[in-house]
């Protein structure tokens, strides 16, 4: 697809007054400080300054390809990169940069707090970054003044942040120390401060004059860019293991710095209770794993508030009826089958939960639903976003069975998924009443044994998150008419392939048994950066079908991570997907880009380190200090 609507022949029309207009402007330039230097003229020069800048933004204007936005340019890659990748982005060869000033500053005329806010945390970290690329950038550095400040021009200030809110930005930065961003909302501006700050690098030794540490910044620059997909997600299970509020900060912040705008934090589940609500103190008191392993009210407002200063949404997720053993300590009556071993005689097929840890709502209990109430409505009070994440995955037959009121239900005639609808059809108008869209996992719908009617979660106000079966129930779920979030296990699972967390297998003991397996767990083997870049989460629908995919997540669940290992198993995987998202995965042909991708990405998991994130590398350095050495192909 070509910018303006123009032909192939128009373009390289384009392309050859562009030519002749630079080499004019160039002789004229050279021309015109031979002459300064003979006549020493401050107004001299301010006159080359100005004219270099008038002829510069009228390439950008009438979109000549020194500056021009083809598809073709944002598929280059550049001595400097940004990730994920721009949908547009052109740097006028031969590639420059600017100094960037020691006073400079991001000038925004806005009361918003969280656009202020991001304003003065970009202007800190561009000039306390001291990141320096690996391969060395061949550019010329401008003469003239440094960079001063970057403008920010935001047309709706008021926009909320919530699903679908306009992302766009165009990001301008001149060789002469003009340095622009134009954006619809606060949180697309937010991208292009993100952007810009990606286009900043150290240069020189670190003593004076011409081997003196410079910070520079790409010149002669335009970026036009803006997300394909509304839903960009982390989801984040702290049931399984509590993380410190400052792994979740840093792990939200990183998030922003790749442009991904949903932080799914599932917050319970059958292991713990980790969060307190005032409605319901004894769920975190007899729930969480100790005093010191809950989150307050003041974490929760923290964090969200966190989320909001860089454009991340916070959606949270209380998974129910199932994987809820946790409440059991505070309700025993609510929960059936609590407190038994998951796993009776060790037959999967009796078993009472899909892991360790059985306890399942009970949907005949009346304190069920007094607490269930209490739940949705401190959660949305707590958490403001427009989503509700109500779970409803993995419900085990077995469970259920083993209650004896539930038997006696099930001997009157009624059936399991009778009994799940029972309870969903009581939830969902509880969310729905708070203004909330109601979110649950796909076996709500497709589980063969337990699942709903289509009448109990209607699509106006319901959205499904796909994890099994590939890209067979993302279909099944957007030709029911639902909008979809993708997750699917075999792509997005950032925990697979590390083997199991059950004690004593058996299976062990056969020194084949590691021979034909997925690295010893259900959904191995791991998930390498490459099967997440690759993973097209609108394939085999139609055009109407994909319209309802609203995005996808990639999902960090934790029954083997905690705060040592955490960064590593998210980044830079969840990089991986945040481009996809982002820009696509495809370079102009058409051709998956990963080869492309992989340079760019080392660079970016080196400057996400010295950030502070604990990236996991990708390749050794010696491959990147050799391009190309280190291709299966040459």
């Amino acid at each position: 697809m070509k910018p303006f609507g123009g032909s192939s022949e128009h373009y390289a029309v384009l392309t050859i007054i562009s030519n002749t207009t630079l080499k004019y402007i160039a002789t004229s330039l050279d021309v015109e400080e031979r002459t300064n230097r003979k006549l020493r003229s401050r107004a001299a020069a301010r006159s080359r300054a100005l004219m270099a800048t008038l002829l510069l933004r009228l390439l950008f204007l009438i979109g000549l390809p020194a500056m021009l936005l083809t598809r073709a340019a944002a598929d280059a890659s550049f001595p400097v990169n940004v990730w994920p990748k721009p949908t547009s982005m052109s740097w006028a060869e031969p590639h420059a940069a600017v100094t960037v000033s020691p006073s400079f500053h991001v000038a925004v005329s806005s009361r918003n707090p969280y656009l202020l806010s991001a304003a003065e945390r970009y202007a800190k970290l561009l000039v306390a970054e001291r990141y320096r690329p690996v391969v060395r950038p061949a550019v010329n550095i401008t003469a003239g003044g440094a960079l001063e400040k970057l403008t920010l021009s935001v047309s709706d200030l008021a926009a909320p942040l919530q699903h679908g809110v306009d992302e766009s930005y165009t990001l301008e930065i001149l060789p002469t120390g003009a340095a622009t961003v134009t954006a619809v909302t606060a949180w697309g501006a937010m991208r292009g401060l993100e952007t810009f700050s990606q286009l900043a690098w150290r240069a020189g030794g670190r003593g004076r004059g011409q081997d003196r540490d410079l910070l520079l910044v790409a010149a002669g620059v335009r970026v036009e860019d803006r997300p394909l997909y509304p839903h960009r997600g982390l989801m984040f299970d702290t049931g399984r293991t509590y993380f410190p509020v400052s792994d979740i900060l840093r792990t939200i912040d990183a998030m922003a710095a790749n442009k991904m705008n949903v932080f799914h934090w599932h917050i319970t589940d059958s292991q713990s209770f980790p969060i307190e609500l005032p409605s319901e103190p004894q769920l975190a008191e007899m729930g969480a794993y100790g005093e010191d392993m809950r989150y307050t009210v003041e974490d929760v407002k923290h964090i969200v508030e966190f989320a909001m200063s860089r454009g991340v949404r916070v959606v949270p997720e209380i998974d129910s009826p199932g994987h809820t053993a946790s409440w059991a300590g505070a309700y025993p009556e609510a929960v059936s089958c609590a407190g038994k071993f998951w796993l009776p005689g060790g037959d999967w097929n009796s078993r009472l939960a899909a892991e360790p840890g059985a306890g399942q709502l009970n949907p005949l209990a009346p304190k069920t639903y007094e607490v269930i109430t209490n739940v949705v409505s401190d959660l949305t009070s707590l958490f403001p976003d427009g989503f509700y994440h109500a779970g409803a995955d993995e419900i085990t037959p077995g469970c259920w069975k083993a209650d004896p009121a539930i038997q006696a239900y099930l001997d009157g005639g009624a059936t399991l998924s009778q009994l799940l609808e029972r309870y969903v059809s009581a939830v969902h108008p509880m969310v729905v009443s708070r203004n909330r869209t109601a979110v649950f996992w796909e076996d709500v719908l497709l589980d063969a044994a337990v699942n709903v009617s289509a009448s109990a979660i209607p699509p106006a106000t319901t959205i499904l998150q796909t994890w099994n079966n590939g890209p067979n129930n993302t279909k099944l779920i957007v030709q029911a008419g639902y909008r979809a979030i993708v997750s699917s296990a075999s792509f997005y699972y950032l925990d697979c392939g590390h083997g199991d967390f059950v004690g004593n297998n058996s299976i062990y003991d056969d020194p084949n048994s590691d021979f034909n397996t997925s690295g010893g767990s259900w959904c191995g083997p791991y998930k390498t950066w490459q099967r997440v870049y690759d993973y097209d989460i609108a394939y085999g629908l139609t055009p109407e079908e994909a319209r309802l995919v609203i995005g996808g997540e990639v999902a960090m669940w934790t029954e083997q991570v905690d705060t040592t290992v955490l960064d590593g198993r998210v980044w830079p995987r969840a990089s991986a997907m945040a481009e996809a998202l982002w820009s696509g995965n495809r370079d102009a042909a058409g051709r998956k880009r990963y080869a492309e991708a992989t340079d760019r990405l080392t660079d970016w998991r080196n400057r996400m380190v010295g950030r502070g994130v604990r990236a996991e590398p990708i390749q050794p350095l010696w491959c990147r200090t050799r391009p190309g050495m280190c291709n299966l192909v040459q």
